[in-house]
């Protein structure tokens, strides 16, 4: 049976939250559809900027190799790096070694230069960090050279190199331009900086994405960190108990998650009980629409 696309794109709209199969644990995490393929994937992720990039040292290094593996027993999937980001690529690989390379990652790598010809030559050297036959998802990093870039990586989609094809941006940058290349190329995924304080994508690209079946991957959902630390030390309300919310990461990102239009939220951690709680944020109920007016103005008012 043949699946529309209008069909994925509903489905994704309407945010159903699957339960995921046990994966040696008792629970695991929500599950969300990639709207292209219809394909399950878990609604944490892991990002690695500036946390992965911890060059050579054996003890930063095997710190996380060890979030990496709390990941994985968690349920996540998703890990998500970039050229940019220092020495987080070969960490990545390091770790995926002495993982025993699992079967559940979806790598999700970036194309980050001006040279076009370059494109290739850099994807190629990503691989071999990695440590991976091909990469689930490749993206344009910060729309750099984004025209050049997305003709190599549709071509490479259509090879069967890789198996979706995405675009970046964080902090708000390039709005106008990431909308449109939404609107008139056939993405997979879109990454932008969306979190409880950080709305600016709710009035035009998450409707977008929704409408267009693209699925989003949140970065940023912490400031790196700066909105964790802002509300450190402040009450939790009350009522977030409704939610199965424990502590102000997982107050955040179960606010990104239930926005219909969100797939994945990759915050980055260099903590074992960091990952675990965010993770374990995908899990339970998600606040509805009042609830999400709520919590916004709780904080705001903080």
């Amino acid at each position: 049976m043949t699946i529309s696309r209008r069909t994925l794109v509903q489905a994704a709209a309407a945010a159903a939250i699957l339960p995921a199969p046990a994966i040696g644990q008792a629970t695991a995490p929500a599950m969300r559809p990639i709207p292209s393929s219809g394909e399950q994937t878990p609604a944490i992720g892991l990002g690695t900027w500036i946390t992965f990039n911890v060059g050579d040292d054996p003890a930063l290094r095997d710190e996380c190799a060890d979030v990496m593996g709390a990941f994985f027993e968690a349920g996540g999937r998703m890990i998500d790096s970039s050229p940019m980001y220092g020495s987080s690529q070969p960490v990545i690989g390091y770790g995926l070694d002495r993982l025993g390379r699992p079967e559940t990652l979806f790598s999700a790598e970036k194309v980050w230069t001006s040279s076009a010809a370059e494109g290739s030559a850099q994807l190629e050297r990503s691989r071999s960090f990695w440590g991976v036959q091909r990469f689930d998802l490749l993206q344009v990093h910060n729309l750099v050279a984004w025209e050049a870039h997305l003709q190599t990586l549709f071509e490479m989609k259509a090879a069967g190199q890789i198996r979706y094809v995405g675009i970046t941006t964080s902090e708000g940058r390039r709005h106008d331009l990431f909308k449109e290349i939404m609107g008139s190329h056939p993405l997979d995924f879109a990454q932008l900086t969306y979190n409880i304080v950080d709305r600016e994508a709710e009035e035009q690209l998450l409707p977008l994405a929704a409408e267009r079946g693209i699925a989003v991957i949140v970065n940023r959902p912490f400031r790196q960190g700066a909105l964790t630390r802002q509300l450190d030390g402040k009450q939790l309300p009350e009522w977030a108990k409704e939610i199965g919310t424990a502590t102000w990461a997982q107050f955040i990102l179960k606010f990104i998650l239930s926005h219909p239009a969100i797939t994945v939220a990759i915050p980055a951690t260099t903590r074992v009980n960091h990952v675990r709680e965010n993770v374990a944020a995908a899990h339970g109920a998600f606040p509805d629409t009042a609830m999400r007016k709520q919590m916004a103005a709780y904080v705001r008012d903080l």
